[in-house]
């Protein structure tokens, strides 16, 4: 979804190679696990007939396991680890490449990702889940969704409730089958605002039906998203490319699948303007949270607080996070965690002792 300005904005660091070695040396000496009962494990497992990669970290696998579910579409998490690291202390993270995504792109492009399809995705979810439950030798995961991804998340956190102990969204994706324009108009009203009057025709002629855009109309929608917002832009030169071009985990050949994984994957992106939230269900039997970023664009916090207003769950909270758009998380690591630990931990923790 993003592949075209993470490209565009990384160009310049071309020529920094030996500050990316050290950054990325830095990093690893962070990343490192060397507690008695840590794991550090990553890999490819088949999954839905090809092989997807996933990475199970942490520091203590007494801690809860959480399950990511990343957005994008095509936009693995893997590279935010570093930024992530504190995470590992209080939960066991397991992070997933979905198929076109990340590593499991990589390993045999775009031929060998078979079907593309938010069902496809679902079924792919539920045997990672499967695999880690095993592995783990745990009975629930915490599922943590952000973006793309929490599309898929509520389809999860409805359909399988005696696989996940509770479900936490950010950037939390909220369609309406079509009826909500919350992004779109805020979108126009910016653009109006700052005098892009040729970004905010071209806007209009593509109207506000989601369903009609094509791949191209679709990318420039989320590039006038991004460079429209200073604090969403700036998230994504210090947060996102910043993460990419650092990551010890993948090399420079690793980044350009990476950025051509998230293009593959907008082939999904037009199914989920079919789906609405609300006659999906509102209900959920397991306790539910949403931590979003105050000021974000791509997906509105007014949104996610309306579907919110209107879940039945065994328990529920919603916060917002200061100074942060989209990928609000990973902008304030450290104010995600003290969410989880606060809100959601110890609800989880009485779950798990009361087994």
């Amino acid at each position: 979804m993003l592949g075209t300005i993470i490209a565009a904005a990384a160009a310049p660091a071309a020529g920094l190679l030996g500050h990316r070695q050290l950054k990325r040396a830095a990093h690893a000496k962070r990343l490192r696990i060397t507690t008695p009962n840590g794991i550090d494990e990553s890999g490819f497992v088949r999954i839905g007939g090809i092989d997807q990669w996933i990475s199970i970290r942490g520091d203590d696998l007494c801690n809860p396991v959480i399950l990511e579910i990343h957005g994008g579409p095509g936009a693995s998490n893997l590279v935010f680890a570093p930024r992530t690291r504190d995470w590992e202390r209080h939960f066991t993270i397991v992070r997933w490449d979905m198929r076109g995504a990340g590593k499991t792109f990589g390993r045999t492009g775009q031929d060998g990702q078979g079907e593309m399809s938010l069902k496809r995705l679902h079924r792919d979810a539920v045997e990672v889940t499967q695999h880690v439950r095993a592995r783990l030798a745990v009975e629930k995961v915490l599922l943590v969704a952000n973006s793309f991804g929490s599309f898929l998340g509520l389809r999860l956190a409805r359909s399988h409730p005696e696989l996940y102990s509770a479900y936490v969204g950010t950037d939390q994706n909220i369609n309406a089958g079509g009826r909500d324009h919350t992004a779109y108009h805020a979108l126009a009203d910016r653009l109006d605002k700052t005098g892009k009057y040729k970004e905010l025709t071209a806007l209009t002629a593509m109207g506000t039906d989601k369903s009609a855009w094509d791949l191209k109309q679709w990318s420039h929608y989320n590039k006038l998203l991004i460079t429209s917002d200073l604090l969403t832009f700036n998230t994504m030169k210090t947060v996102v490319v910043s993460s990419l071009w650092s990551s010890p985990l993948h090399t420079l050949r690793e980044l350009r699948t990476y950025m051509q994984g998230q293009t593959f994957s907008e082939r999904v992106a037009p199914e989920s303007t079919t789906i609405d939230e609300w006659a999906e269900g509102t209900v959920f039997q397991i306790p539910f949270f949403v931590f979003q970023g105050e000021h974000d664009v791509f997906t509105p916090s007014e949104s996610a607080r309306r579907f919110f207003d209107d879940v039945t769950a065994p328990v529920k909270d919603f916060a917002l996070i200061e100074d942060a758009s989209h990928f609000a998380a990973l902008r304030h690591p450290d104010r995600f965690l003290d969410l989880m630990l606060t809100k959601v931990r110890p609800l989880i923790t009485r779950e798990l002792i009361s087994l």
